[in-house]
Formats: structure tokens, sequence, C-alpha cells
């Protein structure tokens, strides 16, 4: 096995020297694989794409939950060469068919219930073949004879520059890009993210994120299969019994977007003993000052993070002492990262001043795919990353992340930032979530307009809530107008649909 072969397929690797220690769990399907195991179903997944035609620099659709043929399906790719793209399977079929043509795969594999949005598509993509990736007895039929060629596959070389996925962000701001995600990437994700982190293969991790999101992958599973662990798949997530998985399964780490913490602090287990984990860690959206002290409240550490599609996704780390010492903040960078905090010109702002955060180093993704314009327009010439996000920095270096840098708006010629805005509405008694957007206004330029989700049982007054902002935040960060939602719109990766609330804002306005 050659030594990039190594890096970019660990699983590999740990079957060979701890063959018997559990690589995966798919609960939903009774299956715990070793890393013997998973690596001999990759390797029969190696032999069927091989089988059906696919080659290196192919692209293979995912059309399916999360469950443990994908893990074989992506590593299979890898030993072929080819990039897996696990697409949305809630997308309507006309969102599907767009992203499968800008995809150009050469394979579908997905569950049946999903092949109506294949069958559905022009001629183009009806031609592409499917694979059922329930028919276990053909794929074995088909496999068999192929098994010592996928076997060359496994120990050949492989660039890191090669693509390892291709993973389509959501699509919240307009049209879906496909984010070419390399072994680079992966690679240094995972070396960063079991430093900084301090993960190991006595660790276990829940996956509750869809495989077409980047935190299914890497924000947990691929760090700790390079570190020898085990990742759990819990799909779909269900607050009802998710502390039980983790006391049961033993996790030692766990991973949640605020809205799951939420669901789950109203939950009657909530607080019950979980005797292996070291900490949850809260991304995908700030988690509000109050939710972070009902976590801790009931005994459990907490840490906060963040990342992205483009980038990592894990780009910070923090110690549970420092998440306490600096509530709300990230932490540091972790190995390989730079990073910098810009002003609207370019130039570098100073601690304690908000900037454009910018990355740079092997973590970063290698661009859109058939998108120079759109890549063009994310990395500088001399490889920055901007994110897009604002963020500061205090005088010990600790990153604070402060917003969207096109969420902000101007009110009265000051900056809102709706972070912060949605920050003191989730301080208030009965939120459990919270939205701001900008819409224009006559007067002001721009004014806020919050929608709020309340907890369970919670009645909540507009005007109420209205009267304790004033108190809490300047007047003219105050929204003009609140509205109740029993729920908020969500894209697929779990975070909140802006784009569909500055619509339902600006209709109202």
């Amino acid at each position: 096995m050659s030594p990039v072969s190594a890096m970019t397929d660990p699983v590999r690797w740990w079957a060979r020297v701890t063959p018997d220690h559990v690589a995966l769990v798919d609960r939903a399907r009774g299956a715990r694989l070793s890393y013997a195991a998973l690596d001999d179903l990759a390797g029969r997944w190696t032999a069927l794409l091989i089988a059906t035609g696919v080659r290196r620099g192919d692209r293979v659709a995912a059309l399916s939950p999360n469950r443990h043929e994908l893990v074989a399906l992506y590593l299979a790719c890898g030993r072929i060469g080819a990039a897996l793209v696990p697409l949305n399977w809630r997308l309507a079929p006309p969102e599907l068919a767009r992203v499968f043509a800008d995809a150009r795969v050469t394979l579908i594999v997905g569950e049946a219930r999903f092949r109506g949005a294949h069958e559905a598509g022009d001629a183009a993509l009806r031609a592409v073949p499917w694979l059922d990736i329930d028919d276990g007895a053909a794929r074995a039929r088909t496999m068999d004879p192929w098994r010592e060629e996928a076997g060359t596959c496994a120990d050949a070389p492989r660039s890191l520059d090669a693509p390892a996925m291709v993973l389509y962000t959501s699509g919240s701001t307009g049209r879906p890009k496909g984010a070419i995600i390399t072994h680079r990437q992966v690679l240094f994700n995972a070396i960063a993210t079991t430093t900084g982190w301090g993960l190991g293969a006595a660790d276990v991790g829940p996956i509750t994120t869809p495989f077409f999101h980047t935190g299914g992958w890497h924000v947990f599973a691929t760090p700790l299969w390079f570190a020898g662990g085990t990742a759990v798949l819990v799909d779909p997530f269900d607050p009802a019994t998710f502390l039980d998985v983790l006391r049961d399964e033993g996790c030692t780490i766990a991973f949640a977007v605020p809205t799951q913490f939420v669901m789950l602090a109203d939950q009657p287990n909530w607080g019950q003993p979980l005797p292996r984990l070291r900490w949850f860690i809260s991304g995908g959206a700030p988690c509000a000052a109050s939710l972070a002290e009902r976590i801790r409240g009931a005994g459990y550490a907490l840490r906060e993070g963040f990342g992205m599609t483009e980038f990592g996704p894990n780009c910070f780390a923090t110690s549970d002492a420092q998440a306490l010492a600096k509530p709300g903040s990230v932490g540091w960078p972790v190995p390989f990262v730079e990073m910098r905090l810009v002003d609207a010109a370019g130039r570098d702002v100073p601690a304690g001043v908000s900037g454009e955060l910018w990355l740079r180093g092997p973590q970063r993704f290698a661009g859109y795919l058939f998108d120079d314009a759109n890549t063009g327009a994310a990395i500088t010439p001399d490889g920055w990353l901007r994110t897009g996000d604002l963020a500061s920095r205090d005088a010990d270096g600790a990153f604070t992340i402060r917003g969207r840098k096109k969420d902000m708006f101007i009110s009265g010629g000051e900056n809102v930032y709706p972070g912060e805005v949605e920050a003191a509405i989730g301080e208030c008694i009965g939120v459990a979530d919270a939205v701001v957007v900008g819409v224009p206004d006559a007067r002001w330029g721009e004014v806020g307009h919050a929608f709020v989700h309340p907890r369970p049982g919670a009645t909540l007054d507009a005007a109420t809530l209205l009267a304790e902002l004033r108190v809490r935040i300047a007047a003219y960060k105050v929204p003009k107008a609140i509205v109740i939602l029993p729920e908020l719109p969500r894209i697929g990766s779990g975070k909140v649909d802006r784009r569909a609330l500055a619509q339902l804002a600006t209709a109202r306005a």
C-alpha cells in the first residue's frame, strides 16, 4: 500500500492494524462493521463500480439517506479515482435534475423510492445508469468476477489533489454550486481535527447530519476513521431517543446544531448521565447564550465550532475551560489554517473589530465544479478563501463569529448584524429560535424584520418581545416587526432558509 494511498484510505490501513475494531455502526440496519468488514465491503463496491464502467476521473451520484453502504461507496470511488456526489434526496425532481445535469455523473446509486427523480429527467439523465443500493443479489453476481482488479485499485497510488467528492451547496442564496472536496482537504481536515479536538481510536461519535452535507462526512466521520475510531450513523435524528443512543453506544463526543439542542433540552430525559461523553459541540448556526447555559446546566460540557463546505469544515478548536472562560467564542485556528479579518477594502482590522473572515491552507476546497466565475469570486489570486462570514478576534487571539456579511443591513446609517439581534431575542423566555432579516424602509433605508419560533408549550407575544428588546439592545437594532411562526423554514443542511424568510418579510412589508 503506497504512502499516499494509506493517507487517503485510512480504513484500509486500520483494517490491517486493528481489523476487529468497530469502524462503523448503522443503527437503522443493525449493522456493526469492523475495519476489516468495512474494508471488505468497500472492495466489493470497488469491483461493482469497475464492472459498471466507472473509471478514474468519473463522478458517481448517491441518492439515499445515511447508511453504511454509502461509506463503502465513498471508499470505493476513492480507490478507483472517481468522486462521490452525494445528493439531497429531499429536493423535488426538477431541482435534482438540475444538479444531475451540472454534475455530469456517469452512474447513480440510490434507493428505489427515489428513482422517480431519475426517470423524470430529460433523455440525457435517463441515459445515465441507475444502480439500486438494495439489490444485494445482483451486486454479488457482478462483484465477484472483478474482485482481483478491485484489489489492484485499492493499492494503487492516488493524488492528494484528486477530487474525493463533490458537495452541492444547499442553494439558500441561489443556484446550487458543486464544491470540489479533494483528498488533500479531507486528509488535512482529519489531521487538524484529531489534533485540535484531541480525537483518537477510543472515540465514538454519532453522525446525525445527512451525507449530502459536509457535516455528515467531515465533522466526525472521516477524522474518526483517520484516527481509528468509531462512527455511529443515527438516521433519522430523534430527540426523544438521541441521548439514549449516546449512552448505549458509549459516545465520547457529539455534534448538534442549536435547533437540535433546543429539542433535546425539552425532552424528559434531558440531563441524564452520559458517562463516556466528554463534550458536545454546537455548530451550523450561533448558539444562544441561554441555550449554552441550559446545556451546561444539565451537566454537559459544551464547545462551539465553525466551519463550511468550502474550508475544513473544522476550522477552530478550544478546550472546555476556555469555552467557559470565553462564552460564544469558537476558539483558535486548528493546525495548518491561516486566518485574516479584513474590512471592505481588504485591509486587516485590529483586535475587537469585526471583519470578513478569510481562510487559507490545505483544508481549502479546489473550487466549484464547472464554475470558474464563482470560484474566482470566492478565492483570491493568492489563495485566500473569502468566507462571507463576519468575525472578531480578542486580545488572546480567540475568534467569535458575528454572522454573515451578506446578512448585515444598514438602518439609518448604522450597521446592524442579525446575529447580534437574534442572540438578544434568544435570551427572551420561551424563544426556541429566531431569525432577523433586513427589509427596505422609506425612512431608515432598511429595518429589521424578525421571525421567532417558540419553545414547546410557550406562548409568545410580539409586542412583549419588542418591549424586552428595547431594554436589551440599541433602538436602531430593534426589529420593526416580529412574526411568531410555529416552524421556521429550513434548507437541506438543517439551517434556517433565510432567503425564504427575506422574501416573506419583503412581501409583508
